[in-house]
């Protein structure tokens, strides 16, 4: 770890591991806080995308900062072989940890997800496309507050508005990137609708044994509410999703729409079921 940020912060211990670097809890003297460190061993980028992914995720949440549902970006430190960013601080669970609870509440689960969408309007108003929306990156602070992190995959939609390549993880990811076509923000809604179905059901609503498996369901995208465990679900719930799980683009509503539709603005209260 560069010289520079040891004069700054005490290194204390490694709370997580990624595929090219390490998390350590770090903490700053002079502010007596704690903050979390991803360091990134530059020797581990061989792929050109990486390397660029790598390069792009300091300025891209500093760009996004400050807001209550996106990761805060602090400090940044840069060494010959390694790059570490100074993080907020958030507690050692994710919201994956959270859908292995049985029976979470409708209401709970428009909460996260008021949460969530929140934090991708705000990223889609700057042009970023996440890209790889999933449990596993949406963190909790020390308030309960749900955060998005990990924009290891994010991107500028640029000009044209849209951007390519396939990035992003098999359950979650939307059909337009499986087929290989240029794609725009709209992506995170399709993978924020799998979490919400993910949170509302248990399991994903397009899986199989393999990668190619889940994408080949992904690219068929029938979307189904089987009645054992959707039975309770509201048909409001169930209206938003195909809403946001929607194959056509075009019809595939917004982060801002989400935010407006009537499940949501109840809180996931509602009275009428199907």
């Amino acid at each position: 770890m560069c010289e520079t940020l040891k004069n700054k912060y005490q290194v204390c211990e490694e709370i997580g591991r990624g595929r090219f670097g390490t998390i350590s809890r770090v903490f700053c003297p002079i502010t007596e806080a704690s903050f979390a460190c991803k360091s990134i061993d530059k020797r581990l980028l061989t792929d050109p995308i990486d390397r660029e992914s790598l390069e792009n995720e300091p300025k891209i949440m500093t760009l996004l900062s400050p807001n209550s549902n996106i990761v805060q970006i602090h400090d940044m430190f840069e060494s010959e072989d390694g790059l570490h960013l100074i993080l907020e601080l958030c507690q050692p669970y994710t919201l994956y940890d959270q859908i292995l609870q049985p029976d979470l509440s409708e209401s709970k689960a428009a909460s996260y997800m008021q949460q969530i969408m929140s934090g991708l309007a705000h990223c889609h108003r700057f042009g970023i496309v996440h890209r790889d929306v999933k449990p596993d990156n949406i963190f909790f602070d020390f308030r309960g507050k749900l955060k998005i992190g990990d924009f290891g995959s994010a991107a500028w939609l640029g000009e044209l508005g849209t951007v390519d390549g396939l990035v992003g993880t098999p359950y979650y990811v939307a059909p337009e990137v499986v087929m290989g076509r240029a794609y725009n923000e709209k992506v995170d809604v399709w993978s924020a609708g799998v979490v919400l179905y993910v949170l509302l059901a248990g399991v994903p609503p397009f899986y199989g044994e393999t990668a190619e498996e889940i994408f080949e369901a992904v690219l068929r995208g029938n979307l189904r509410f089987p009645t054992r465990i959707f039975r309770s679900v509201s048909a409001e719930a169930k209206d938003l999703l195909r809403k946001m799980i929607c194959k056509d683009v075009s019809r595939r509503w917004s982060a801002e729409q989400v935010l407006r539709h009537p499940w949501m603005l109840n809180g996931g209260e509602t009275t009428s079921m199907d």
